[in-house]
Order: C-alpha cells, then sequence, then structure tokens
C-alpha cells in the first residue's frame, strides 16, 4: 500500500519532535523524485536583535532540509548520513511570514551528497543561497 503524500509527510515531520527543528518550527511540505521543501514562520523566535530573520536560522533551515532530503535518498536500513559542510549567501531581508527552502541535488553519489538549497519568502522572493554537502556512511550492526 502506498502512502499518500500527506501521509508521507506526517511520519517524516514526526521524527523532528524534540529537535532543533522543533524549536525552529520547521516542517516539511512538499516533496518529489528529485526535490523536499521545507517551511519556517519568521517571528521573534528567530529575529536577529533588529527585527529581521538570523541567518544562523536560515542556515538551520537549510540544513535541516537538505539533511532529511539525504536521508530520504539514502538506504537509512544500511547507512547514516552527515553533514559536511554547509554555506550560505542571503540576498534579502524578512522580517515576517514564512520563508521556504528547496532542497535539490546537484550530485547524488554513492558516498558523497551535494545539494542546491534555495530560500525564499511567501511572495517567492530570494532570501538565500545555500550549499550543503553531505556523507552516507555504512552503519557497524
Amino acid at each position: 500500500m502506498q502512502q499518500s503524500k500527506e501521509e508521507f509527510l506526517a511520519r517524516v515531520n514526526a521524527v523532528s519532535k524534540n529537535t532543533l527543528m522543533e524549536t525552529l518550527d520547521i516542517e516539511m511540505v512538499d516533496y518529489g523524485d528529485d526535490f523536499l521543501v521545507a517551511r519556517m514562520p519568521v517571528t521573534p523566535k528567530v529575529h536577529q536583535p533588529d527585527g529581521v530573520l538570523h541567518g544562523g536560522a536560515t542556515a538551520a533551515l537549510a540544513e535541516s532540509v537538505g539533511s532529511f532530503a539525504s536521508h530520504l535518498f539514502t538506504d537509512i536500513e544500511k547507512y547514516f548520513v552527515r553533514g559536511l559542510e554547509i554555506t550560505a549567501n542571503h540576498l534579502k531581508s524578512v522580517k515576517e511570514g514564512h520563508v521556504y527552502a528547496k532542497a535539490t541535488f546537484l550530485h547524488k553519489g554513492r558516498t558523497t551528497q551535494l545539494l542546491d538549497i534555495r530560500v525564499t519568502d511567501d511572495a517567492d522572493n530570494l532570501i538565500s543561497i545555500c550549499r550543503l554537502s553531505t556523507i552516507s556512511l555504512p552503519k557497524n550492526n
């Protein structure tokens, strides 16, 4: 029996309990064959002191969706995924609403993966461009 998109996303989001993703209210909201999208509300909880979205919160959103994407497209029975490096270029400020991070693969190797993560606001303005590299390592059972 195949899961609906809603059932799949509910299952994916359930593993975020008691994590940074829950703290920042990050949730996975869409996926496809080669992408995953997460959403985070822009509230004072993720603001810098001057009232705009903190770049560290943006990086946390990007790393969360990118790492999750690597997990989804990896055999997690045999491998675990860890982030190696993240870069973020912040292009525009956001004060309220939501930001969306869409992770797509630039490279999907057996051992390393490289993801492009575009962060946009509610009006689809480009806020940040991030790159995340991950590694898949065999589990020692």
